[in-house]
């Protein structure tokens, strides 16, 4: 760490006409009387994450060989090999509100809607629907108040909130991870122009003919903020003019993809306009959702997201891996080995985008640590075997040391049923958001913050 005679307060911003750039972690916002690596990891904030995959995932291919630190990686984890002494993969969770309590079908409406409630969402597809609060929103109404946005939703897929979407259940469960209150659900923003706005921006209120307008005529943003860069540049030493180049170039390519992706005129099939920001392939357009993450962790705009790439029951197809089927009924395999090879397919292809994501996580520097290495991030899905809807024994991965307070690099194994939600408690815990119960929880999850 390189100690200045300058320091900026944390909360810095390069303001413009219009826009306003929150600063990443600087050497100059550490006080020179805060010396040495310790100080400068207790100053920095954790992050939490969750990232969601629809319609769960082959577990045969997911399930890790051997527990603790000498587990083998899975097939669907292998993507993620580098990050693997970054990693908890655990085994044995389980969502029991996620089942049918003799509701019938539906499976994956409560998949969604009770994976970060924890609640049995009322069997509804009416304006009266029912959840609890989901853990996202329990930490962003107890933190969020230390950053410009208590929280970020966001999603690569339809998020729609009415209608019967799943067997009776509304929309707004199948579509929604984040529930503000037991009636509110937060739907993701789905519109990667949308969320940049909103990060950086002070049109994305305006209906879509008068932002067009403003579009054809719009300067990058950092042309907007460029003095103020100059003025603030001139004063800060080698590292820090670096670093502040770096997520300069950073927010400037994600301006850029979003360009590309308006400019593209094509059809994503016929008869439907493929929507304003949003990439025509679907792996640009989750990258650039996950760079949209990096940028708001790296300027402490946020500092608790949600992902769904895609919502629950998704219909997406994949034929740029070699699978056209959409995903949904694939999962519907009854054992037919070529389906069971496809969605395999799917999770490992999901897999690999979501560690372009733990890339560019311990890639981006915050203080003397990485957000990665400040993070917790939990990935996985609502079901474990969607061919036959089960809820117990979840896909659950947890990357990211959360400032030290998670022993990774190993698989654990817990007895069949544990409560899902006790991992919750123990995350929000992390955050230093005391929560006594949550769903169905018994307690804090054991062997998270030791190495047994």
């Amino acid at each position: 760490m390189i100690i200045t005679g300058t320091h900026l307060p944390r909360r810095t911003f390069l303001r413009g006409l219009g826009a306003s750039i929150a600063l990443p972690m600087l050497d100059a916002m550490t006080p020179a009387l805060a010396r040495g690596a310790q100080a400068a990891r207790a100053a920095g904030p954790t992050r939490l994450v969750f990232t969601y995959v629809p319609n769960g995932v082959s577990m045969t291919g997911w399930t890790p060989q051997g527990a603790g630190a000498a587990f083998e990686l899975s097939t669907v984890l292998k993507p993620m090999a580098a990050h693997r002494a970054d990693m908890l993969v655990l085994t044995g969770l389980a969502q029991k509100n996620g089942m049918a309590l003799g509701d019938g079908a539906g499976d994956h409406a409560r998949a969604a809607a009770s994976y970060l409630t924890g609640v049995h969402p009322k069997k509804t597809a009416g304006a009266d629907i029912q959840n609890g609060v989901s853990a996202d929103q329990i930490a962003a109404q107890a933190i969020g108040t230390q950053t410009r946005f208590a929280s970020l939703e966001l999603g690569c897929d339809d998020s729609r909130t009415v209608g019967n979407c799943d067997s009776g259940y509304s929309c707004a469960y199948t579509n929604s991870l984040a529930w503000r209150s037991e009636s509110a659900p937060m739907p993701p923003e789905t519109n990667p122009r949308l969320v940049f706005e909103r990060l950086f921006g002070a049109d994305a209120h305006l209906d879509p003919a008068t932002r067009q307008r403003r579009l054809l005529h719009r300067r990058s943003i950092l042309d907007v903020v460029g003095e103020r860069t100059r003025q603030l540049t001139g004063t800060l030493g080698a590292s820090d003019r670096r670093k502040v180049d770096e997520y300069l170039h950073a927010v400037r390519e994600i301006e850029r993809q979003i360009e590309v992706a308006e400019s593209d005129t094509r059809d994503l099939r016929p008869g439907i306009d493929k929507p304003t920001g949003i990439p025509v392939a679907y792996a640009d357009y989750v990258k650039l959702m996950f760079d949209l993450q990096v940028v708001a962790f790296q300027t402490d705009l946020t500092r608790v997201v949600t992902m769904m790439m895609g919502r629950e029951g998704s219909m997406r197809t994949y034929p740029e891996i070699g699978v056209p089927d959409p995903h949904h009924p694939l999962t519907h395999h009854r054992n037919n080995a070529d389906w069971m090879k496809r969605v395999e397919q799917i999770n490992v292809f999901h897999a690999e985008l979501f560690t372009y994501f733990l890339d560019k996580m311990k890639a981006t520097r915050d203080g003397d640590a990485s957000l990665l290495e400040r993070s917790m991030i939990v990935y996985g899905s609502g079901l474990s075997d969607g061919n036959r809807h089960t809820h117990d024994d979840l896909p659950v991965l947890v990357v990211g040391q959360g400032n030290g307070l998670l022993r990774t690099g190993r698989h654990v194994v817990y007895d069949k049923q544990t409560p899902m939600n006790n991992l919750f408690l123990t995350l929000l815990d992390g955050v230093g958001v005391k929560t006594e119960t949550l769903g169905d929880s018994t307690g804090a999850l054991a062997h998270l913050t030791d190495v047994s």
